[in-house]
């Protein structure tokens, strides 16, 4: 995890998905890419979404779907989108070639997060 200085001098311990949304934005990132340890958002069933835009999110929070320790990777997903990121990939790093496959097959093997509708 991320440590920073506060401007008393304290050390504080950050949260690395809010550090990774924060240094993508400042990059003007095409793409961010989170690795967790379930296989993407899940919908009410468990079943994983593989896209979703930002409306789409924001009801599922609302819903009470996205929970717990998938709220704070979402929420970190939404700031990048809002940041103009272009996409925001959320996948399982357990998997073999997990980065390959969401990135390199059309139906990937976790969750992509746009702004817009998905095709």
């Amino acid at each position: 995890a991320p440590i920073g200085i506060g401007p008393d001098g304290e050390s504080y311990n950050i949260n690395a998905d809010h550090v990774a949304a924060a240094v993508a934005i400042a990059l003007e990132a095409e793409k961010l890419i989170l690795l967790t340890n379930t296989p993407g958002i899940l919908d009410a069933e468990g079943r994983t979404l593989s896209e979703l835009a930002l409306a789409q999110i924001e009801q599922l929070i609302a819903d009470g779907v996205i929970s717990e320790g998938m709220l704070p990777k979402t929420q970190c997903a939404i700031e990048a989108i809002e940041g103009n990121v272009h996409h925001v990939h959320i996948i399982d790093g357990r998997v073999p070639h997990a980065l390959l496959l969401e990135i390199l097959t059309d139906g990937g093997v976790g969750t992509l997060v746009q702004s817009g509708i998905p095709d």
